[in-house]
């Protein structure tokens, strides 16, 4: 992966280079599965958390649950949450929104003072083709696309995942896998707008090669 390859990954429409990890231990909440559903994404948040060398915990003192997931088979359903939304603005345009485009997910992300990830929101539409996929896939994709704010074009062109010949569940991709832990390095900033970053992620994917 090359440095102009990290830039792109973290360059979004009309704001330029935006990159920010989570600033604070993650307090997760799943709303809309089964048990065994439940285990899974718990399982993959830990994996992810562990994989970027970041924190866990029970719960977020300012909100409680800072790192929320809902599956629902309908987005009216998101309108009928009691007490979303207090939570996510505007949420009857969204929804109305998300319908009119056909959306399968959404994620929205609040942030601190320093711009670091502080909350995040994550709305899965359980269409017949996520419906299909393994749990733990579909749990490995959420998870990578919420640890850092990677720009909308990011995994546009070519999956984050990738399945091991002769495998049913897919897994990280190791230049994804890498660029993660170089992300959490404690000596970057938690959040940037300057692309010269890249080059600091890039030469710390170098040594760690």
């Amino acid at each position: 992966m090359t440095a102009q390859e990290i830039e792109a990954m973290f360059t979004r429409a009309g704001e330029g280079f935006v990159f920010a990890r989570w600033g604070r231990p993650i307090a997760p909440i799943i709303f809309g599965v089964d048990d065994a559903s439940l285990a899974v994404l718990k399982g993959a948040i830990e994996a992810m958390v562990s994989l970027a060398g970041h924190q866990m915990a029970e719960t977020d003192p300012e909100l409680g649950a800072n790192l929320m997931l809902f599956f629902i088979r309908d987005w009216d359903e998101l309108t009928e949450t009691p007490n979303l939304a207090e939570l996510v603005p505007d949420l009857g345009p969204l929804v109305a929104r998300l319908e009119a485009q056909g959306a399968s997910q959404y994620r929205m992300f609040r942030f601190d003072e320093a711009g670091a990830i502080r909350a995040a929101f994550v709305f899965v539409k359980m269409t017949d083709e996520m419906a299909a996929q393994p749990a733990a896939t579909l749990a490995l994709w959420q998870m990578v696309q919420v640890i850092l704010l990677w720009s909308e074009a990011a995994f546009a062109g070519a999956s984050p995942l990738m399945r091991p010949e002769g495998q049913d569940m897919a897994v990280l991709k190791p230049q994804i896998a890498a660029l993660i832990r170089a992300a959490y390095d404690p000596v970057l900033p938690a959040a940037s707008r300057e692309p010269s970053l890249a080059l600091r992620l890039f030469a710390r994917l170098q040594v760690m090669s």
